[in-house]
């Protein structure tokens, strides 16, 4: 997303660099939650493995991929360092396991967007819609900032919690599906895994071909619109 504020940077230098702090204070968020969330889950159905490898924090550090967060930095599109985990040693089996360790990244992201837009829905805090024009340094700056940064952040978790629903893998949304199918619709549905990194990638790729006048955003935004409704009470 930053590659679309660069106008900033020549026009107004100190309003680039806040839209970028709020940028990145809202990555850090929605990253690390979503993968401790995967950790937290995991451990609590009886692996260790994310665990002993460290992941069952809070820390960023332990969290970020520095290839993902540069993309999803620049681009909009991006992710963590995925959290081991062993099926076989999870209470509810393999599948299902497997499924609620899925699902429980996006659940927290949903959760998180819902708790940091609760100002807003309780009228402390302006609404400033993140994919609109960065708010001016004006009277009450304070203001835009904590509104900058909590739009921001409500952003990123939804943004995060929506694609990462899509059931292609390796996004959390194939494993989900994988536990919910019958069994026999789930073993021909995984059959597709060794596609799905390359049909992720062409269609993130068309939406960056002009000729194709196709965008990623137009699948995922009636979805993020839907739940932002829902969250802040405003769409985004």
């Amino acid at each position: 997303m930053l590659l679309f504020n660069l106008d900033l940077l020549t026009h107004n230098p100190g309003l680039f660099l806040r839209t970028v702090a709020a940028m990145t204070l809202a990555l850090v968020v929605a990253i690390t939650v979503h993968e401790a969330s995967h950790a937290l889950i995991a451990t609590s159905q009886g692996d260790q493995t994310a665990r002993r490898h460290g992941r069952l924090s809070l820390n960023p550090l332990r969290h970020m991929d520095p290839a993902g967060t540069v993309m999803l930095f620049l681009v909009g599109f991006g992710w963590g360092r995925p959290v081991p985990v062993n099926p076989y040693w999870l209470r509810s089996g393999p599948r299902i396991g497997t499924a609620m360790v899925a699902l429980a990244g996006p659940a927290s992201n949903l959760l998180t967007a819902a708790l940091v837009a609760l100002p807003v829905r309780l009228g402390l805090s302006v609404w400033h819609n993140p994919t609109s024009h960065p708010a001016p340094f004006t009277e009450g700056t304070w203001n835009w900032i904590l509104a900058d940064v909590i739009g921001f952040v409500v952003f990123y978790n939804i943004i995060l919690a929506i694609f990462n629903l899509i059931p292609l893998a390796p996004l959390d949304g194939f494993k989900v599906a994988l536990g919910i199918l019958p069994r026999e619709a789930a073993r021909s549905f995984a059959r597709l895994e060794p596609y799905g990194p390359g049909i992720l990638m062409a269609v993130l790729l068309l939406s960056y071909i002009p000729v194709f006048n196709f965008s990623l955003w137009d699948v995922l935004g009636p979805a993020v619109r839907a739940v932002s409704l829902i969250v802040v009470g405003r769409p985004l």
